[in-house]
């Protein structure tokens, strides 16, 4: 099989094992011609063949601190050996020649390479089972494209598709409004820029030595940061198994202020005292127009109908009614605007 290779991953793949590439290093190797990556005849000798690393001491089913799902499945994983470079192949030429089984062989023994990696991308959105289980996709790809005859090791050619799943796993699903690719490539490239230079100046890093950095302007550096921002689910609880959520502390613009609700309710119990002086007809007018103990506001026409009187006769009796208010309103020592302030 034809195959090119990324000059990046050549040289990673010669100086260390793929489970010493740093973060940074893995960021540098997120690139979109990158998914496409295979490796030709002439990349042989660049690569060295390699011993399977040793995961077996790195996961224990008896890890107190995972969540119980996780607990369940490294206990399942942890029961596969891993395979010697001999075994690998002989069950990737299988897998090439069409035999599922190899192929479900590579993938079974190698589920805890993909833990391991999964576990560097904790606390970037995603938990660690669905980081899990997006990196075992880009470990089957990595079985179909595995040449054995290439003389180095599936775990150093698996370890690149994996990383490739995740951080794209991480770009759609992460967020609550997915970013373009090349956004979020450029968000980590801030970011990391920004730790190198924390790390050196030993001190928080500003928008302005960033742009420096890359000689873009600051506004522009500032308008991609502001992607970096993280969403939060209003129903998450404020601390650990509390009862209140974020929902609770944020105010409702449609709702009264308490002290809002208290004040009408004062005015409510008055304009009912008030009411209640007002002679038959015109309590009966006021109710209807402005809709008030139970029922719909109703038009000068609708009320008519109602009482037997004109259109003009119940416009003449609301306003000898409002006046009506308005006047037992001052004796009671309150303004007319509290009342008829709508």
């Amino acid at each position: 099989m034809k195959q090119e290779a990324s000059t990046q991953f050549k040289t990673r793949a010669k100086q260390k094992a793929p489970e010493q590439l740093t973060l940074d290093e893995i960021d540098d190797l997120n690139t979109d011609h990158a998914l496409s990556l295979s490796l030709t005849e002439n990349d042989e000798d660049s690569l060295e063949t390699e011993e399977a690393p040793d995961f077996a001491q790195t996961f224990s089913a008896d890890d107190s601190e995972s969540p119980d799902p996780v607990r369940l499945y490294l206990r399942d994983v942890e029961t596969e050996r891993l395979l010697t470079a001999d075994e690998e192949v002989h069950y990737a030429r299988k897998a090439q020649a069409g035999d599922e089984a190899a192929r479900q062989k590579m993938i079974v023994c190698n589920l805890r390479l993909v833990i391991k990696i999964a576990r560097r991308y904790l606390n970037r959105g995603l938990d660690l089972l669905d980081l899990i289980e997006e990196g075992n996709l880009g470990l089957m790809r990595a079985v179909e494209k595995f040449d054995p005859e290439r003389g180095f090791r599936f775990s150093t050619y698996a370890t690149w598709w994996i990383r490739q799943t995740i951080e794209r796993g991480l770009m759609n699903q992460s967020r609550t409004v997915r970013l373009p690719v090349h956004v979020v490539k450029e968000v980590h490239s801030y970011n990391r820029a920004a730790r190198k230079l924390a790390q050196h100046q030993n001190a928080e890093v500003t928008a302005e030595q960033i742009a420096e950095h890359f000689d873009k302007p600051v506004g522009e550096v500032l308008r991609v940061m502001a992607y970096n921002e993280r969403q939060s689910s209003f129903d998450r609880p404020l601390k650990g198994e509390s009862e209140f959520s974020l929902l609770d502390l944020v105010p409702d613009e449609d709702s009264n202020r308490p002290d809002e609700l208290l004040q009408d309710t004062g005015v409510h119990h008055l304009l009912e005292k008030l009411i209640g002086q007002l002679d038959s007809k015109q309590k009966e007018v006021v109710l209807r127009r402005f809709g008030l103990r139970g029922y719909e506001a109703q038009t000068l026409e609708e009320v008519g109908e109602v009482l037997g009187v004109t259109r003009e006769r119940v416009r003449q009796i609301q306003l000898e009614a409002v006046r009506h208010l308005k006047q037992l309103a001052k004796g009671a020592g309150v303004t007319a605007d509290v009342i008829f302030a709508d």
